[in-house]
């Protein structure tokens, strides 16, 4: 290990370093990470987990995930990135040519997630576009063809659901019937391309400038909206709900796995894109103090807005209680004469359970309980475009709420999108796939003209159940391996002691204690036990996915059905493509260095102990 004044010299080469392209502040930085950490995820995953594992209680196995897994990787890759400067792929090569897959891995996987992570984004720009509307177009149901009534399937769903699925989707019944292409899905999906465009094609100069609105308006929306919802009649209900503890949900051990899961994929880490972020750093930045801000931030973000959403979701529940006690209350009048309101509700009805039981029991009436319609909660696209459309539907001036809430969404989803971008593009420049003679704004457009083209697959009739395909399992199983690839790499390949120098290079002083334990065992350790268990998980079963057919004879309820052959064959490839080039990519450099270095014994001495220092690739 060398001392102090070994370790504190710079060379020549490492101060022009310096003079590359860098951010023009932190601030810049901070919130370029902090755009790509918080997401959607954020607005309907997490709030979601709270509700079903136990509210509160299910903080505690959150909070030490994130102590324990979180924090400590997105340590690790802000300092790798830091300190060699250089992007995902050069990064791990650097460390070994053996490691070099890792890079291509998380250039994969965040090409792959950007594909159906800017479907979304579409989806929400079409929704942004109709909250101008007045009336909004998802608050009554349309005329059918003939123009003698109402559309069947409006009536029999609602037009919330029919809004989504029909006019927005126009879904096919099933994954197998693609269905032909929405025009107006494809442009919202152009649309959405030439954003990212604009924001990358003068690399993170532009995006630099861009995250001053992408990254703090969703904070001063979700103010806006957490004020307006704890006004809201029947808010304390839904934090209630929320927020009180069920101890017992603890002993199951899918909590644990869900908490650690959510806050692994919450950080945004794996991608690449914090990697390429912090190779734009100057050599002494802070990036201890930049991994706990970031990641304290985004679960305070994640908190801060489970009491929006589930103020909103109270306020709508406690509307669904009030008609479905008014519905009842005239069917007990028709029948009984009797008078009464919503507060003599209950007493009501148990005075004709007394006296009237038969005749009571025969009107079949709805069961009226706030805890029911409470339990009606739901995560991801659900909640975006069904239930938070519903709730704002109740609430004065709609569509102002509407408005602010798909723009809190886009601008969330933007800022994600960043980070997904930068870790394929600063792979390619690491690649050297890119002539220099061709200037940036160039390739930046080919980029995403190529991956608009291959992303209108969501666009079809069927789109959306190719987004369920790939949301559930690209951003799975490769992140995970790509992840324990990484903290193996940093400190038992490249070492401990090397990565601890490396640290003290920038920032004066060494990892204490605490981040040496989760690095070299709970970290690793953590991500092997998730991995295992998720993959056990997915195995017990066929995979199955919600549908929307008319023709079902429950319908408006989903018809779950299980994946065609064909599909899971393509579940299974999308697994397995990302991760697919780490084995690769050792083999084939592990026979080249061997080809080329005889000496075995001097490869392997200087492979784990030569101490890397970066190229200033940028």
């Amino acid at each position: 290990m060398p001392n102090e004044m070994e370790v504190s010299k710079v060379s020549p080469k490492e101060v022009e370093e310096d003079k590359e392209v860098t951010w023009d502040n932190k601030y810049q930085y901070l919130l370029t990470t902090i755009g790509f950490a918080v997401g959607l995820g954020n607005i309907w995953r997490f709030p979601y987990l709270c509700q079903i594992y136990g509210g509160g209680a299910f903080l505690i196995p959150y909070v030490l995930a994130l102590v324990l897994e979180g924090i400590p990787l997105l340590y690790l890759e802000m300092a790798v990135g830091q300190r060699m400067r250089k992007g995902s792929i050069g990064v791990w090569t650097s460390i070994s040519p053996l490691l070099a897959g890792v890079g291509i891995s998380s250039m994969l996987v965040s090409f792959l997630v950007s594909l159906f992570y800017n479907a979304v984004l579409a989806w929400v720009l079409w929704y942004f576009s109709n909250s101008f509307r007045n009336p909004l177009p998802w608050s009554k149901c349309p005329h059918n063809a003939s123009m003698t009534g109402l559309d069947a399937e409006c009536v029999k769903s609602t037009p919330v659901n029919y809004f989504w699925y029909r006019r927005t989707l126009n879904i096919t019944p099933n994954i197998e019937t693609s269905g032909s292409l929405q025009w107006w899905l494809v442009l919202c999906l152009a649309c959405t391309w030439f954003i990212i465009y604009l924001c990358f094609f003068k690399g993170i100069k532009s995006m630099g400038k861009a995250v001053y609105v992408t990254t703090t308006l969703p904070y001063v929306v979700l103010t806006i909206f957490l004020v307006r919802a704890v006004t809201l009649p029947g808010a304390t209900d839904g934090l209630s709900y929320l927020f009180s503890p069920n101890w017992q949900i603890l002993k199951n051990p899918q909590v644990w796995l869900d908490a650690s899961t959510q806050i692994f994929f919450s950080l945004s880490v794996a991608f690449g894109g914090l990697i390429a972020f912090s190779s734009y750093n100057t050599k002494t930045n802070n990036c201890e103090r930049d991994a706990i801000l970031v990641g304290v931030i985004n679960s305070i973000t994640s908190l801060y807005a489970s009491i929006s959403i589930f103020a909103i979701l109270g306020f709508k529940a406690n509307i669904a209680l009030k008609n479905c006690q008014d519905t009842n209350l005239l069917i007990l009048m028709s029948e009984f004469g009797v008078k009464g309101s919503r507060y003599s509700y209950t007493s009501t009805l148990n005075c004709l359970e007394k006296t009237k039981p038969d005749r009571l029991h025969n009107l079949n009436l709805k069961p009226c309980d706030l805890k029911t319609f409470l339990d009606k909660s739901a995560s991801g696209t659900g909640l975006a475009f069904i239930m938070f459309t519903q709730a704002v539907l109740e609430m004065p001036g709609s569509q102002v709420w509407a408005v602010l809430f798909f723009l809190m969404l886009f601008t969330l989803g933007l800022s994600s999108m960043f980070g997904l971008v930068e870790g394929v593009l600063s792979a390619i420049r690491d690649l050297k796939l890119v002539p220099k003679s061709i200037p940036n704004e160039a390739w930046t457009a080919l980029f995403c003209f190529l991956a608009f083209l291959i992303s209108l697959i969501f666009a079809q009739g069927s789109g959306s159940y190719w987004v369920g395909v790939f949301n559930s399992y690209v951003g799975s199983i490769p992140l995970l391996i790509i992840a324990f690839f990484e903290v193996i790499g940093v400190v038992y390949v490249h070492s401990m002691t090397n990565f601890s120098d490396d640290i003290y290079l920038m920032i004066g002083r060494r990892p204490h204690l605490y981040w040496q334990i989760c690095w070299r065992f709970i970290s690793p350790l953590m991500l092997l036990v998730v991995l295992l268990a998720y993959v056990a998980l997915q195995a017990t079963e066929r995979p199955k996915y919600d549908t929307w057919n008319p023709a079902y004879e429950l319908f408006p309820q989903p018809e779950v059905k299980s994946y065609p052959d064909a599909v899971f064959v393509f579940i299974v490839f999308l697994c397995v493509l990302p991760v697919i080039a780490i084995p690769v990519m050792a083999v084939y450099n592990w026979f080249k260095q061997r080809a080329s270095r005889p000496d075995v014994t001097l490869y392997r001495f200087e492979m784990f102990e030569t101490p890397v220092f970066g190229g200033g690739d940028h």
